[in-house]
């Protein structure tokens, strides 16, 4: 993109967006959004910050740069990419912002399975991958379950990988008739299914018992990267930022920790503890002045009530070492006073 009259070139570009489909010129994925991008938050969006207006436009500019680098659109979905640009400021994985520290990275889960929204089954997925990607210093933004429907996965997946850097899907991947999953992300990002070979003969291979079931999981959609299971059969895939893991907890614990570090930011996200046997309502204005003081650090207080009496966790996270050891430190001696 061009600059306009007057414009001054950003001092440190973002990096070329490298396109890793197989088949680019036919098939890259796009941005589908639906809804009116969401509020910025200023404590996890780059920029949204910064004092200086040239800074801002700067990064909008990259922004829009990065993803008109990245998508081949037609022209309805490229007024559908510029409206998100001129709206949003996206997050940009470790880039620094005035004050020297890497914004967060945001992610966003999605498991599916009717096993899981009917409560049939527990959902330690989600909460295994919340905290697997903290982490590796990736903020999850939104996590939510569907069951096996398409329309279901399909928008979720519109709406909210378009607001985040990488989207964790997992379950939906077997052969029965509601594994729709490959095909729901297929419709998702509108390229059709397409057989990888060399996937399907090392699955036919691999499962001799029933080698056409197992060769059915190398139908993934167009310019996906398949993704190794070490514990089971189906594989995995990514496309554009949305990886799709398996439902089978052990096989997608241990396929999330063979690609982690691509998703990794700069930092992990480091916490601090501390449980007390008070009410929130004792420590809500100590909690509100250290929110007020460190901004980059996130505090929370989770209340419990037991036949002792109540009892409160206070929990700070940060991928800002510094500023959780400041606002730790500080907490700790102004909570010491309240006992």
């Amino acid at each position: 993109m061009s600059l306009g009259e007057g414009e001054q070139p950003c001092r440190e570009p973002l990096p070329p967006v490298v396109r890793s489909d197989r088949d680019a010129d036919e098939a890259a994925p796009r941005v589908l959004a639906e809804e009116v991008p969401p509020d910025i938050d200023t404590a996890d969006h780059l920029a949204a910050d910064f004092g200086d207006p040239d800074a801002r436009l700067c990064a909008l500019r990259e922004r829009r740069q990065a993803v008109d680098d990245l998508l081949s659109v037609d022209d309805r979905g490229r007024r559908d990419v510029e409206h998100e640009a001129d709206e949003v400021v996206g997050v940009a994985l470790q880039l620094e912002g005035p004050d020297g520290h890497t914004r967060h990275v945001l992610a966003a889960i999605l498991t599916i399975g009717n096993e899981l929204v009917s409560g049939d089954t527990e959902n330690t997925n989600a909460s295994w991958l919340a905290r697997r990607l903290e982490s590796v210093g990736v903020k999850v933004a939104i996590l939510a379950s569907v069951p096996d429907e398409t329309d279901r996965i399909i928008d979720f997946v519109r709406r909210e990988g378009a607001r985040v850097d990488h989207l964790l899907v997992t379950g939906g991947l077997g052969g029965t008739p509601d594994d729709i999953t490959r095909e729901a992300i297929a419709a998702a990002f509108e390229v059709p299914q397409e057989v990888i070979p060399e996937l399907a003969e090392d699955l036919r291979a691999r499962f001799r018992g029933a080698p056409e079931y197992a060769a059915r999981w190398a139908a993934l959609p167009r310019g996906s990267r398949p993704l190794d299971n070490p514990l089971g059969g189906a594989p995995g895939f990514q496309l554009g930022n949305a990886w799709v893991l398996p439902g089978l907890p052990s096989e997608m614990r241990a396929m999330f920790d063979l690609y982690a570090s691509e998703l990794a930011a700069e930092r992990p996200i480091e916490a601090w503890r501390r449980r007390l046997g008070l009410r929130e309502s004792t420590i809500a204005n100590t909690l509100e002045e250290a929110t007020s003081r460190w901004p980059s650090v996130s505090v929370g207080s989770y209340p419990s009530f037991h036949a002792d009496g109540p009892e409160v966790e206070i929990v700070l996270k940060s991928a800002d070492p510094e500023a959780l050891a400041e606002a730790s430190s500080w907490l700790a001696e102004a909570l010491d006073t309240l006992r």
